[in-house]
Parts: structure tokens; sequence; C-alpha cells
């Protein structure tokens, strides 16, 4: 194993957006939504618990590069019986983001299932995957549906 050689490529903006689905009961969906948890606010701590994930996605994932992440957030969208995440990660480099936004998405998709458990055993985490990615050599990837 090693770590790949980035030392000749170009620095430029890269962005990764990646999208990851956490399905559940409606009633716990509804409870999410009114802030109803026990635990507290279950997107705002999926939201925090993301974003230091990203940031520390070398110390988790071994031989990935650390970049300096510029920016991440992450955007739930309430279904009836699931909560999409969609995670951003942005940082002017010479290697690209996915990893940083595979991570902060997989760790916010645990985070809402942690604070959920107790009303809901069935939690499913699903779907996690690259949607769009830009900059670097291999230019823009946008997942077709």
């Amino acid at each position: 194993m090693k770590m790949v050689d980035i030392s000749r490529k170009v620095v430029t903006v890269r962005e990764a957006v990646v999208e990851a689905v956490v399905q559940m009961k409606p009633s716990v969906v509804l409870a999410v939504k009114k802030k109803m948890i026990p635990k507290g606010d279950v997107l705002e701590a999926a939201r925090l618990a993301g974003i230091m994930a990203a940031k520390k996605t070398p110390d988790i994932i071994p031989l990935c590069h650390p970049l300096p992440v510029e920016y991440a957030d992450m955007e739930f969208s309430l279904g009836k019986r699931e909560i999409k995440i969609k995670t951003r990660v942005r940082a002017t480099s010479k290697t690209g983001v996915e990893m940083e936004a595979l991570l902060a998405a997989s760790i916010g998709a645990l985070t809402i299932y942690d604070m959920c458990k107790p009303l809901d055993k069935d939690i499913v985490i699903s779907d996690i995957r690259l949607i769009k990615k830009t900059g670097g050599k291999s230019g823009a990837y946008i997942r077709k549906n």
C-alpha cells in the first residue's frame, strides 16, 4: 500500500456532492421534523457531525490525503418515510474531495440513526453515492439517473 503521489498535480477548486438516504417509520420522520426526539435536534446534530467528519477524513480513511476543507455543509429533505441528505464539500487542492463528502454523508446518516434508534429499530441507511464532482484533470462528473 502507498499514498498516491499528487506532487505534480495542479491545484484547482474541487467540489463533491454526495447524497444518502435514511429510511424510517413515518412517525419518526415527523418527530424529527417537530424536533421531538429525546436527544435533541437531529438534523443540526447530523449537520455538525458531518462537517466534523469531512475535516477529519484523513484520520479515518487510510492513505487519504489531508486537504484544506474550505467549505462543508449538509441539506436535508424529509419525505414521509425518509430523510435525504445532500452533502457538499469544497477545497482548493491537488486532489478531489469525494472521500470527505462521502464520509460526511455517512456520519450524518449514522448520527440520525443514533438519535432516532430508540423510536425505530428498523432504520435503514442506503444509497450513499457521489452525485457530482468538479475540478481537476479528469473534469466534471455528474451522475446520470
